[in-house]
């Protein structure tokens, strides 16, 4: 998973970087977020959680990405502060009371938004720094916003083909169709073999049709797995 993140410069000038995170690689720490996919109607309110592992004396920062965006910093906590701290000047349009946080531990906090908008929807990230000067990033949530009925995706799952099964290599093609704009960049679609998570599966950029609504392709092996907020498969 690769991530940008912004160095502020003198004069305001800015400058992107990217930076590759590969869970479980360290073999240390480990920041986990949860839910992995949230669904909510306009005007509501939306809690994520994040738990930094080992990680105790540094704070917890929140950054928002739109599908095919860079992140966007929304705010860092502290446990020994009162209040969070947002951005300036660029990032000046998070702030308090929409977005908020609050800790459960030195470990343990949560990203509240209040009041979201449809413009709130993308992957919120949460991230630190240990001991090291070493960064660590969560998996990060999706989140949706709508203002109605986001419609219940088609799913179809397509066999092997006749060549396929003669060779000692087997390909399965899922695909998820009647997927609204809104949901389109956000969609999670996941393979699993007896249960067990299986990753690295090349997934297709989504496809407008004629009704306006998306699909995406994704192959591999055995149960496919589409969500945005309730799952289906």
């Amino acid at each position: 998973m690769c991530h940008y993140y912004l160095l502020i410069m003198s004069l305001y000038a800015s400058l992107y970087y990217m930076s590759c995170y590969f869970p479980g690689v360290s073999g240390v720490i480990v920041v986990t977020q949860k839910p992995s996919v949230v669904t909510v109607r306009k005007g509501e309110m939306v809690t994520m959680d994040c738990n930094l592992g080992t990680v105790t004396n540094s704070p917890a920062r929140w950054y928002k990405q739109v599908p095919g965006g860079v992140p966007q910093f929304v705010l860092h906590f502290h446990h020994t502060k009162s209040a969070p701290t947002y951005g300036s000047g660029f990032w000046s349009w998070f702030s308090s009371p929409k977005f908020t946080s609050n800790h459960q531990s030195k470990s343990d906090y949560r990203l509240i938004i209040n009041n979201v908008e449809e413009s709130d929807s993308a992957v919120y990230y949460c991230q630190t720094w240990d001991s090291s000067a070493k960064e660590h990033v969560s998996q990060g949530t999706k989140l949706i916003v709508t203002d109605g009925d986001l419609g219940t995706p088609s799913v179809t799952l397509f066999p092997p083909s006749t060549e396929d099964l003669k060779s000692s290599k087997t390909t399965l093609v899922c695909l998820a169709s009647n997927l609204s704009e809104r949901s389109k960049g956000l969609v999670d679609v996941s393979w699993t073999s007896n249960g067990q998570s299986v990753t690295d599966v090349p997934t297709s950029p989504a496809e407008q049709q004629p009704d306006k609504t998306f699909k995406i392709n994704k192959d591999v092996l055995f149960t496919c797995k589409v969500s945005f907020g309730s799952t289906y498969s």
